[in-house]
């Protein structure tokens, strides 16, 4: 391969101004200061240089950054690990839920008003009718939201994994889900 720009200058021996640099604007050695956005302080407080003045065409709000992106393929894995989870949480809160609004309805004298009508009504004179509040126990009744709670564990973790898998068969065909997402100042 030949060098087709002739004859070049050696770097050893170049003693010319630098890129960036002024010509004729040599400077003693010492320190490098900058240019002065304000004026120096004097003494007595009082400003020496000219006062900075805003930009008429300046922009007074911060530029926000923004980026598009686009949701391609969601991993079924973590989509089990992550429902699973959040459910099992709903369920605790569930379960939690079931027990204060009984406690609440049992102090307030919920059952034994409805299930003294309830025996009532449903009573004969060799009977005393159902009984409302052995039927309704926190026992009974946190049992039953306990099955209801693995119940919506189980569905919901199918359900979101199920929902991975249909959302990466879309994906292929129209691109998935686009985001713009931006950044806060």
């Amino acid at each position: 391969m030949t060098d087709t720009r002739g004859q070049q200058p050696s770097y050893e021996t170049y003693n010319g101004p630098l890129p960036g640099e002024r010509a004729g604007t040599q400077q003693p050695g010492g320190p490098y200061h900058p240019p002065q956005a304000y004026g120096a302080q004097a003494p007595g407080g009082q400003a020496t240089g000219a006062v900075r003045r805003p930009r008429t065409g300046a922009r007074t709000t911060p530029r926000t950054r923004k980026a598009r992106l686009r949701v391609a393929k969601a991993d079924p894995w973590s989509v089990m690990k992550v429902s699973f989870l959040l459910s099992i949480a709903l369920g605790i809160c569930t379960i939690v839920a079931a027990a204060v609004l009984w406690m609440v309805m049992d102090a307030m004298g919920v059952f034994s008003t409805v299930g003294g009508t309830i025996s009532e009504a449903t009573g004969s004179n060799e009977s005393n009718g159902f009984d409302l509040q052995s039927f309704l126990s926190l026992p009974r009744v946190l049992m039953f939201t306990s099955v209801i709670a693995v119940i919506d564990v189980v569905l919901m973790t199918a359900l979101a994994t199920l929902g991975a898998f249909i959302y990466n068969l879309s994906a292929g065909f129209v691109g998935g889900v686009e985001l713009t997402l931006a950044e806060d100042e």
